[in-house]
């Protein structure tokens, strides 16, 4: 938003600001915030920063806690959800040094920042660009225990089928399961509050495609974004869910990007397109190649397609991510890559025919990834293969013209899958991980705790007995 202090400033005194709020990341990809007073903000703050005790953000021990918060004034908002009028930005996170500030590597803004500037040293591109999904529900009730002696959940939202015979006041128009795709009103409850929620997003410098409803019934809706640099759109990534959920509790309603919110519906991704720029010139178009793509971009597709196990580890982080990589339900449960194949991990839109458009998609991501840490990873994954000039179709990943859901259960032990469970692409991980360490850009310290972490997650969810669990083994 502003380029200068003195912009800042200037717009603070025009509007009234009061308060300026300061909004970091935990490692998990969790909002933290600082609030100080509008009149407290100067030359000073810019330069040394704000001081903050960085212990509690589940980062890996370094040599003291205390850290720093410098605000990047790019991406200043007047914020629509204060009482008392607050202008918020996004920043770096740095460790207190002797001397001087240096930034904390295991930061998730410090991996993305280092990300592109190791994209930069390779001379392959200088740039790349990606276009998000974001896939959520809305629900008008969510309630859960995870006592001892009680486990479960309970949500609703009253456009869902399960409403159909509710004698109370009902006005009839329900949404069948599976029947949400581009639904419309009155069976379309939400369509006004994706509306407001656009607008909110243009304000704040997010460029809006369009939106929709999606496939589930049950309040499952989409808002697709336009494309924008690695950091940028990781940056606005954070900001549009922080808007998406704060105005759904304005509205007395509730969103979550949770993969797999309701059995038997279509879950929540977040594809990702993307394609690599040199000199604001494409890399990635060839009209005699497959779909219009060029060798550059094969070998580029061919590393995300050879590290998509480890991948998962940053791209598909929580355990409800697995519930979502099932087969029927749109999700991709192969490793490979087809034109206008939906069943496939990589797609390529058909309709992008321009060199400046031509790209594909990475469709098994979910909103429950770090953003910083998932684009950093797909970037690096696939650098490494064009490092290697890994031909996706010489490793067999294709390309796979056909649904990968009808074929045979003998064809299907042929192609190579994604991992089943958050543990699985935690090992997967483990045993591949040198791609991502390359120039520094994820620390090991990071990939350590990050997978400690995970398991704990994973740890936690496997000891904890499911209700389903009761109806299928209580009587035995």
């Amino acid at each position: 938003m502003f380029k200068t202090l003195d912009e800042a400033l200037i717009y603070c005194r025009e509007n009234e600001i009061k308060m300026i709020d300061f909004m970091m990341l935990d490692l998990n990809g969790r909002w933290k915030h600082l609030t100080i007073p509008a009149g407290r903000f100067n030359a000073s703050v810019m330069e040394n920063g704000i001081g903050f005790d960085g212990s509690n953000y589940g980062f890996a021990p370094v040599e003291n806690s205390d850290m720093v918060f410098i605000p990047d004034l790019s991406t200043a908002f007047k914020d629509p959800f204060a009482d008392v009028t607050a202008l918020s930005m996004i920043g770096d996170v740095h460790i207190i040094g002797e001397h001087d500030n240096r930034r904390f590597d295991q930061n998730p803004r410090s991996v993305a920042v280092h990300a592109e500037e190791y994209l930069k040293s390779t001379g392959i591109a200088d740039e790349m660009r990606i276009g998000p999904e974001f896939e959520f529900h809305v629900f008008d009730h969510v309630s859960y225990s995870t006592a001892p002696n009680h486990t479960g959940f309970r949500i609703d939202t009253e456009q869902a089928e399960w409403n159909t015979g509710d004698e109370k006041f009902n006005l009839g128009y329900k949404l069948p399961k599976k029947s949400g795709y581009h639904a419309a009103p009155p069976q379309d409850r939400l369509y006004d509050f994706r509306n407001r929620v656009s607008l909110m997003l243009e304000e704040a410098g997010i460029a809006v495609k369009y939106h929709h409803h999606e496939v589930s019934g049950s309040g499952q809706l989409e808002i697709e974004v336009e494309f924008g640099g690695l950091r940028e759109m990781a940056d606005k990534t954070m900001l549009a869910k922080h808007i998406i959920k704060n105005q759904a509790i304005a509205e007395n309603r509730t969103a979550t990007f949770m993969p797999k919110p309701v059995f038997g519906e279509a879950g929540n991704g977040m594809h990702v397109h993307m394609h690599l720029f040199k000199d604001n010139k494409p890399l990635f178009y060839d009209a005699d190649g497959y779909s219009g793509l060029s060798r550059t971009a094969h070998y580029f597709m061919g590393g995300i397609l050879k590290h998509a196990k480890a991948l998962c580890a940053f791209t598909n982080p929580s355990t409800n991510s697995y519930k979502r990589l099932t087969p029927g339900f749109e999700a991709p449960v192969t490793i490979g890559y087809a034109t206008s194949n939906r069943s496939s991990v990589i797609r390529i839109p058909a309709y992008a025919k321009t060199p400046e458009t031509k790209r594909f998609e990475l469709r098994n991501p979910d909103g429950t990834c770090n953003p910083y840490y998932a684009y950093s990873a797909i970037l690096m994954a696939g650098l490494d293969g064009i490092r290697q000039k890994t031909d996706p179709q010489a490793e067999g990943f294709g390309p796979y013209d056909f649904n990968l859901y009808d074929i045979s259960d003998e064809e299907k032990a042929k192609i190579k899958q994604l991992p089943r469970s958050l543990d699985e692409a935690l090992d997967a991980l483990e045993s591949d991980k040198a791609f991502l360490t390359k120039g520094g850009v994820f620390p090991e310290k990071l990939i350590e705790i990050w997978v400690k972490n995970r398991r704990a997650d994973a740890l936690r969810h496997n000891l904890m007995p499911s209700a389903v669990e009761y109806e299928m083994y209580f009587d035995l």
